[in-house]
């Protein structure tokens, strides 16, 4: 029987953390990610896990602990956001090429400068291609059973790969919600216990971690990542459908909503898909027939699956909360329109970059988006596929 919490997004990562009891957490502080070591120290205080804390001096430092933690034979964790992200950016690309599966709780935050401290997604979007798995939380309650899946998947024989699970600073990390948490003995026996075949302090096996690796085998090392990076979708289904039969509660690589016999939709991630929800139903009461594709599953892509979902639709839109300042769209509309593209399905796009620096998107900013796409089904006109939901016009205050 699951036990009913009011949690933050940030005390449900904690808890998570808690329940899985990993061997090593090793954190610096950096808005707004702070609550989550920041709770867990408290179990470690009181007893309630024997994790070994290890307060380090920057995020490198924190990474760079979990890799030593992993390398040895661990379990480890640690959770960050924006310029924390960024100044673990060397080591972020050595924990993937290692093959460790070390967990993330990223609390998305923009990156600086200017300096902001609220959410949009350029710090995942900026290590999109690092190698690691990323999945995406709309709610608290997502977040905490990401977490709880997140190992059971980085630790497949199949994927030996970190990942990250996301949530929006501030709008889910500090916000309470109601939650269902899982009781501690179902999730120890859930998670199971960490047991890796290569690792530094096994005396029978000596081995080297992090050695030069020239033109003779790197090219075959990172073929390797990519295949693992492919495994991890199914991976994925399958803890999805564990997960499921412990809990009740059912994942995908991402959700379809009101999208069977949607005409026009909206792709998003994270919280917005929550407002997004609310605008559709609206909009299927006046006899709009919107709909949602909310992506959980960033990394590994799921370009083929998302193809078919999207291939009945007359027009789409998909919203970014980073800006890739290449003139041609967001990371989320390029990786869209690319899997639509290559499994030879066309479909109307266009790309909103929208929320940066925590900007609110309301429910009216929504329902524009939508009536945007209405007038492109009428008029199979596209004037500019790249623009922007919730600019201010010059001369506004």
């Amino acid at each position: 029987m699951s036990i009913r919490e009011r949690l933050s997004g940030n005390e449900a990562a904690a808890t998570a953390m808690k329940q899985i009891n990993p061997d090593v957490v090793a954190a610096f502080p950096i808005t707004p990610s702070t609550e989550i070591p920041q709770y867990f120290s408290t179990f470690v205080a009181n007893g309630t896990v024997d994790t070994e804390f290890v307060a380090v001096e920057s995020e490198h430092s924190a990474m760079s602990a979990c890799i030593g933690a992993e390398a040895a034979g661990s379990r480890a964790m640690t959770a960050t956001s924006a310029n924390g992200l960024s100044l673990m950016w060397e080591m972020i690309y050595i924990a993937s090429s290692l093959r460790l599966p070390i967990v993330l709780s990223l609390v998305n935050r923009a990156v600086s400068g200017p300096l902001n401290i609220h959410c949009d997604h350029s710090d995942a979007m900026g290590v999109r291609d690092a190698g690691w798995i990323m999945l995406f939380s709309e709610t608290n309650q997502e977040a905490y059973d990401n977490t709880l899946m997140a190992h059971r998947i980085a630790e497949h024989e199949n994927v030996m790969l970190p990942l990250m699970v996301c949530q929006d600073g501030f709008i889910t990390s500090h916000a309470i919600e109601n939650i269902e948490l899982v009781e501690d003995e179902k999730v120890k026996e859930f998670v199971g216990t960490y047991q890796p075949k290569h690792y530094l302090l096994n005396s029978k096996e000596p081995i080297a971690v992090g050695p030069l690796d020239l033109q003779s085998y790197l090219f075959e090392h990172k073929a390797q990542q990519s295949i693992a990076m492919k495994n991890a979708k199914q991976v994925i289904l399958d803890v999805a459908k564990d997960f499921e039969k412990m809990t009740g509660r059912s994942y995908g690589l991402f959700e379809e909503y009101k999208l069977e016999d949607a005409e026009i939709a909206i792709i998003c991630m994270n919280s917005t898909a929550g407002t997004t929800k609310f605008v559709v139903d609206n909009l299927r009461d006046k006899g709009i027939q919107a709909g949602l594709l909310k992506i959980r599953v960033f990394r590994p892509f799921p370009a083929d699956e998302i193809a078919k979902a999207l291939s009945g639709i007359k027009a789409m839109a998909i919203l970014d909360r980073a800006d890739s300042l290449n003139a041609c769209g967001g990371a989320l509309f390029q990786d869209v329109t690319s899997a639509m593209y290559v499994n030879n399905i066309h479909v109307p796009a266009v790309n909103y970059i929208y929320g940066i620096g925590g900007r609110d998107t309301k429910t009216d900013d929504i329902e524009s988006v939508y009536t945007d796409l209405l007038e492109i089904i009428k008029t199979n006109k596209i004037d500019s596929p790249y623009r922007y939901l919730g600019l201010r016009k010059e001369g506004e205050n």
